[in-house]
C-alpha cells in the first residue's frame, strides 16, 4: 500500500497545503497553478496537466468540489464524485498536490497559494483568468497551454 498512501499525501486540506507551501518556498520551488473540474480524466486532462508541470518545480492542482461542478456545469454534473477525480488527479506523477475548493472560482485558494505561475487552456486571455491580478501583482506569470483539439468531458459525455 505504498503507492497508494503516496498518492492519497497529494491530497491536501487547506491548512496541509500552508506547511507544504512553506517546505517548497524554503527549497526555492517555483510553484505552479492550475485548476478545473477534470470529471471524466482524458489525454487532454494529462496532455494540458503536463504542460503546466514543465512551466515549474510544485504542479498544485485546484479541483471543483462536486457542489461546486453541480452549480458550474448542471444537475448531471459530475459524473465522478469529489474524490474520485482527486485520486486520479494525484495518481499522475507531475502533479504534486491536488486542493478541493468549493467556491464557483478558485481565487481565494489562488489568493493562499500565491503562486508564481497560473496556467489556464488557451481558451482563456491571460487577463481574464481568476487571479490574474494576484499573480501578476507579485511579479508572477499567467500563462495559457493549448489544449488538444477533440477532447473534453462534455464531448466525451455527448458520444454515450
Amino acid at each position: 500500500m505504498e503507492t497508494l498512501s503516496t498518492i492519497k499525501n497529494k491530497l491536501l486540506s487547506c491548512q496541509d497545503l500552508e506547511t507544504r507551501l512553506s517546505e517548497w518556498r524554503s527549497a526555492g520551488k517555483t510553484i505552479v497553478f492550475t485548476n478545473g473540474c477534470f470529471d471524466i480524466l482524458h489525454r487532454g486532462h494529462v496532455e494540458y496537466l503536463a504542460q503546466a508541470s514543465d512551466l515549474g518545480d510544485v504542479l498544485i492542482v485546484g479541483l471543483n468540489t462536486d457542489a461546486s461542478v453541480k452549480r458550474l456545469k448542471g444537475e448531471t454534473r459530475p459524473v465522478n464524485d469529489e474524490q474520485s477525480r482527486a485520486l486520479l488527479l494525484s495518481a499522475l506523477q507531475f502533479v504534486d498536490a491536488v486542493v478541493l475548493f468549493a467556491e464557483d472560482t478558485p481565487y481565494e485558494l489562488i489568493n493562499q497559494v500565491q503562486p508564481d505561475v497560473l496556467v489556464k487552456g488557451n481558451d482563456y486571455k491571460p487577463e481574464e483568468i481568476v487571479g490574474y491580478d494576484i499573480v501578476t501583482a507579485k511579479g508572477g506569470k499567467v500563462v495559457t497551454v493549448d489544449l488538444v483539439e477533440g477532447f473534453s468531458t462534455t464531448n466525451i459525455i455527448s458520444r454515450m
